[in-house]
């Protein structure tokens, strides 16, 4: 029925929003930005109709939950960095419909998941600055998923990834694109020293971690990187614990999982955490049935189960 086009990690670093101002920064992030415009641009050529978006700024507790409103439209100032982030207008349209599907799904998979279709609430700018590159003309209808979970396993992610992407082929009519929307490695720049690390990553061991990461997608050497996500996330500082890579590689399969990443905007530093543009070709996946949630597992299915 439905189909699942285009998988992304993409940066959403709010230097990026700085690089449009006038101001020292300007024009600093024109690489993320380009890099952001292609991904937009192959959507758009797929045919793509919705963005879901794993948002690694929608902090949540408790269950898993899709912002799946009608329509957005507002002004955002960041909570976290209102000196990077102030009074940015966002507008686009919502998928309520689609947003329903996919939480079905998941709960059908054992993962706990809510919809919210009449509300109130505003994207974060895990979001918000993705879409203004990519959806500045409305285009695409957008939701976003909760993706920086306090209280969640990552082999739930990983299956709610893989939920979601059941839904859109069995029981939507269109074409979407899903995108995680979280750093490498987030170990920010102590406070004060948040200018000399501007374009820099925190420390040579982080940088490193990341490069041999990326190293392991380009090459498709999922089985490691599965293996090796939980200590990554942990050790490497990642943005929400990685909950959004987590989802990600399950909608592509996880450890089974052949393709190869495509690094759309090459590796940077930012405040002190590793950033990147990446797409992976998405590939059929068997049809095997998710199992029931692994209850006391803190950590990542074995390699080659979802």
């Amino acid at each position: 029925m439905g189909k699942l086009a285009l998988v992304g990690k993409i940066t959403h670093v709010p230097s990026i929003y700085l690089s449009e101002l006038d101001g020292p920064r300007k024009g600093t992030r024109q690489d993320a930005i380009d890099g952001h415009r292609e991904i937009a641009r192959r959507c758009r050529e797929a045919g793509v109709d919705t963005l879901v978006v794993f948002d690694t700024h929608w902090l949540v507790n408790a269950a898993y939950h899709l912002n799946c409103a009608p329509h957005f439209k507002g002004e955002y100032t960041s909570n976290e960095l209102p000196h990077f982030i102030a009074n940015l207008p966002f507008e686009f349209p919502g998928n309520p419909a689609l947003g329903q599907i996919l939480a079905r799904a998941c709960n059908e998979a054992c993962v706990e998941t809510l919809a919210h279709h009449a509300t109130t609430l505003d994207p974060e700018y895990g979001t918000l600055v993705p879409m203004r590159y990519m959806n500045a003309d409305q285009g695409f209808k957008a939701i976003s998923v909760s993706a920086m979970c306090m209280a969640h396993y990552l082999n739930d992610s990983a299956r709610l990834g893989w939920a979601m992407r059941r839904a859109v082929e069995e029981h939507y009519e269109g074409t979407v694109a899903f995108l995680a929307s979280g750093s490498l490695s987030h170990r920010f720049a102590q406070n004060g020293q948040a200018p000399d690390y501007a374009f820099k990553v925190w420390s040579p061991l982080l940088e490193q971690m990341d490069h041999a990461v990326l190293q392991l997608w380009q090459r498709g050497d999922w089985k490691t990187f599965c293996e090796m996500l939980p200590e990554y996330a942990s050790k490497g500082h990642g943005e929400g614990f990685m909950h959004d890579t987590a989802m990600m590689l399950g909608a592509l399969g996880w450890s089974e999982y052949e393709g190869r990443a495509e690094i759309i905007t090459p590796y940077f530093g930012a405040s002190g955490t590793g950033q990147v543009n990446a797409l992976f070709p998405v590939q059929p996946v068997s049809g095997r049935a998710i199992p029931a949630a692994q209850a006391s597992a803190g950590v990542m299915p074995s390699a080659g189960r979802l």
